[in-house]
Parts: C-alpha cells; structure tokens; sequence
C-alpha cells in the first residue's frame, strides 16, 4: 500500500470539491446533517475566527468535550491553520487539567458545560480566576502563562471566553487568502495532535501524532474492514480518545464516507440510531457491545444494514464475538491492537478470518507497518509460540513525547523499534495474541502469573460476562490473585464453584484466591476497565468483610 501525503485538511476540501452533497457528519436524535461541502465551509470559517485571536501554526488548543457536534469542526479548524489540538480525557478534574494545561503549554482552552457530574465552567475559572476579569484574548495568568483564550463550544456566554458563534463571526474580518497561504505551508508531517497516555507509569506524556500518523492508520484499518465511500459508521466511542479520532474519524475522511455521532455512549440511542441511519458500521468496546446485545430493547431494533466495525481496548470472549456478528448482523468486524504511540493500530484482524481468530488473537501487521517480539531480558526476537513483548517500527510511530525526549528513547529504541509494554506471542499461522502487560505480571511464591490467561480461562465459565484478573497485595512482598467477575442476568455463582471450575485444570498458583461478584467495574472515559482500582477495591472489600490479608 502506498501511503498518503495528504493532510486532514486537504482530504476534506478533496470531499468538499468531488462529493459536497454527501453526508459527511449526522447527530440523528438533533436531525443535524452536515454534508462534505457544509462540514468543510464551517471548519474554514472556525478556523479564520481562531487565526482573528492570535493562533498561529505549532500553538497548543485544547479541547475538553465529548462528542458535541463542535467537536470535529475544531479538529479540522485546528488542523488547517497548523495548531494542534491536544485532546483532553473528558474524566478529567482540576489537578489534572492543570497538569496538562502546563505541560502541554496550552495557548487556547476549547470546553463544554461539563460532563456527568464534572463542572468544567467552574472547574476553569477555579483555576484561572484572573478570567472573570479578563478582556477576551487578553488573558494574563501567572500559574498558566502560555494560556491566551477560552472557548465555550456552544452558544451561551460566560465572562472572559468566546464562544464558536462569535469565533465564526469574527472570522469573516480575515482574508481567504490569509488562511490559503498558512495551508499551503503545512506538511502532512507535522504534527496535529496531541493525545496524553493514561499515565500508568509516571505523570501521563503528550503523545505527538502527524497528519501521516493519523490518516495513513486510519486508512489502512479502513481496508481492513472493506470501506468505501457508502459506508455509514455509527461513532459512540469518544473523540478525545485514538479509537474515536482516528479509527472512526481519519478511516471515514480516507474514504470519503460518512460518520453517524452518538454524544455519549448510550446502548439504546445507539441501537435506535443504527436503525434510522441504515448504519453499516460500528465501533466499540467488548463492554458496549455486551450492553448493546443485554438491552431490553435489542430485538425491537432492525440492525440489518450492519455489516462491520472494530470491537477493541479489551479481550473479546468468542461467544461475545459469535452475538455480534450473528445477532448484530456484523459477519466482517475486525479487532485493532495499538498504542496511542503507534497512532493507534499496529495489528488487525481481517473480515476474512474465522469468527475464533478475531476473538482469540489481534491479527497480524498492518501495511507498512513491521512486528515482533523480542525477550524482554536478552532483547533477542522470540521463536514461535514464545511469550515475549510486543514491538513495532514504521510510519504510525508517533513523533515523540512532547518536551520529553528521554521517555521517547525509553520508549523508541536506537533501531527505531517501539516497545509497547504488552506482552505477546506469535502463532504458527502468524497471528499476534496478546497475553498481557508486563507491569500487570502477578508474582505470587516466585511464580510468574500472567492475568490475560486465567480471563481467558474463567470465560469459559456460561454464568460469567466480564472478568478481570489483578494481583491483590498481601502482607508480605507477594501478590495473591483476585478475580472480579460480573455474572450475566439472573445468573448465580459461588466463590467455591469457581475455584471448583478451576481446581485441575490450571495450575494450583493460578487459581485465584480472592474472588469479588461485582455490578460494575471502574471505567476510564474512553471505557477501558481501570485495573489499579481493582486492587484497591479488594482491599476495601477485605476492610469491610473483615478479611485478615494472607
């Protein structure tokens, strides 16, 4: 495959001049349609209101949202006057905006209201007060120096921001050909994005991402699926999050088709909004998609006109697969397997693989993208069927950390090859499965556990919907294994029937020794289970049951 040289906003005007009627973005619970031309008209005129208040190419804009319908138009705004948008986790609360706010050297705040019971109005003039007193673009803040502006995406109005009406009013003052010269000076090298890892290790890094980056992986994991320009993709997974900006976004602007949004996750305004949009494809998390099949409602829906879409960010359980895609009618979804450093997919399965390899593995290489695993001791690639880390190397690396180049030479090695941390095998037909990440290892009696195995072993119990396996802490230097474990409706299960399931069939050491039944699990905002949280919830389970730590 040849790779692109197109920037995100060269490939909308490309829509905008050979499709402008055709839909490129829909909200159908508002009935809000925006074809090519119309997307493309808004996000010229938004991004002329952001050069009027003093962005240049390179300044940091970020934007604390989900996925209101502003969203996108100021990914592609931000991106033809070459600022980058810097994407922000919409969980996030005070201490950490600020982090980011200094770290990123963010120049112009782009916000909501708020989200479920996060109030991000009050949250920024909290901790920029000199806001309240400040003329629009004249922002002076001692804590945040390099902040300039405030935007709220919306209509209303609140002391010292603007808001996108006003943006896109002023930005009838600049010259057409102001925002055509800045555009012709921008490479689809450069970068357009900026993504903060979750921070599992340390203080969460700026992950910088390029147009080359974002679209070339979204094109190829397109292919993967079998686009074309009628596709109709249902998006409810969150923008701020690389499985929203660039597995939905950049695989639809590659293809020119179109994108149906769903503001937050909802099961049942996704299933209704598959059905009035004729929807093809469907993005989510195994987690979504169990919520989506469970829904009271599910059989009232015709979800015939699916035919594909990506499930990822967790293990997929193979009878889970098998619903979606007879149930669902989704006979072609695939898994991605990435990093938001590898911008994100690195691995796919293909529409033409059994149901049990997109359920059981993560695929193989991407187009111009190279694989392998090494031994994390010897550093030596492994043989087949040999557990070792998961490394890749081609044109989705990302740029780097930002401000951080030790991290990236942690991270990126002299040979270009990055280490992702996951730990990973590779079959005798080529397949990647990953088994775990190296910082989840569970060391109990000097014995190496790895938590991906006994998930994928409790699976196999019918009463079981979602497991998760963690290493609770004990007294000493030793971890014992605990298994949180949701049971499907009206299901019942014992602490000892699974330990039954488990005793001569796995390994003694295996066999988890703390077992929680919970309703629900600890979520990040992009629906990844928080897997730390397990370990501290045990052991607030422990302190009210009573439970003396082993």
């Amino acid at each position: 495959m040849q790779l692109m040289e197109n920037t995100l906003g060269e490939l909308l005007e490309k829509y905008a001049i050979e499709a402008p009627d055709r839909e490129f973005v829909v909200y159908a619970d508002r009935n809000l349609r925006l074809t090519y031309s119309q997307f493309n008209e808004r996000a010229d005129q938004l991004a002329k209101g952001l050069l009027y208040i003093g962005i240049v190419p390179g300044d940091k804009v970020g934007i604390w949202a989900n996925n209101v319908p502003d969203w996108l138009t100021f990914m592609f705004a931000t991106a033809k006057t070459g600022a980058v948008l810097v994407t922000i986790d919409t969980n996030y609360r005070s201490s950490e905006l600020k982090y980011l706010l200094q770290d990123a050297d963010i120049h112009t705040l782009c916000l909501v209201d708020g989200f479920h019971d996060s109030d991000y109005v009050n949250m920024i003039f909290n901790l920029v007060p000199e806001l309240k007193n400040s003329q629009r673009g004249n922002l002076q803040c001692d804590q945040f120096p390099e902040l300039q502006n405030v935007i709220y995406i919306g209509p209303q109005k609140h002391r010292g921001m603007y808001n996108t009406s006003e943006l896109i009013l002023l930005g009838s003052h600049i010259d057409d050909m102001e925002l055509e010269l800045i555009k012709e000076n921008i490479s689809c090298h450069d970068v357009v994005n900026m993504q903060y890892t979750s921070g599992t290790t340390g203080f969460p890094k700026g992950v910088m991402l390029t147009h080359h980056n974002i679209l070339n992986n979204g094109y190829s994991v397109g292919e993967c699926m079998k686009y074309t320009h009628h596709e109709r993709l249902l998006v409810c997974v969150p923008l701020f999050h690389c499985f929203g900006n660039v597995l939905a976004v950049c695989s639809i602007i590659t293809h020119g088709a179109t994108m149906v949004m769903v503001e937050n996750f909802d099961p049942l305004m996704v299933l209704a909004s598959v059905e009035k949009e004729k929807c093809t494809a469907l993005y989510g998390l195994p987690t979504m998609f169990i919520d989506e099949l469970n829904h009271p409602m599910f059989n009232m829906f015709d979800l015939s006109t699916l035919r594909t879409g990506i499930m990822a960010g967790a293990l997929c359980p193979i009878e889970i697969m098998n619903q979606v895609m007879q149930k669902m009618h989704m006979k072609d979804i695939i898994i991605v397997y990435g990093l938001t450093e590898t911008s994100p997919g690195m691995t796919a399965t293909r529409a033409h693989n059994s149901p049990e390899v997109r359920a059981t593995t993560v695929g193989f290489e991407l187009p111009n993208v190279e694989v392998k695993i090494v031994n994390e001791e010897t550093g030596k690639e492994c043989m087949i069927d040999e557990q070792g880390e998961i490394c890749c190397r081609g044109y989705n690396l990302m740029k780097g950390y930002y401000k951080n180049p030790e991290a990236t030479a942690k991270m990126i090695d002299k040979d270009g090859w990055l280490h992702s941390g996951d730990l990973a095998v590779k079959t005798q037909d080529g397949f990647y499965r990953i088994t775990g990440r190296i910082t989840d290892m569970i060391i109990s009696g000097g014995e190496k556990i790895y938590p991906r195995e006994i998930e994928n072993f409790l699976f196999g119990i019918p009463e079981v919907e979602v497991v998760e396996v963690v290493g609770i802490p004990g007294k000493k230097y030793d971890e014992q294994v605990g298994a949180f474990i949701k049971l499907k409706a009206e299901s019942q299960l014992t602490e000892v029937d699974v330990q039954e399931f488990c005793r001569g069939k796995i390994a003694r050491y295996k066999i988890p020794k703390y077992i929680f039944f919970v309703t629900e699990f600890p979520m990040t905002a992009s629906g990844k289970i928080q897997k730390y949280k397990l370990k501290e919830l045990g052991l607030e389970l422990f302190k009210q049951r009573g439970i003396e730590i082993a």
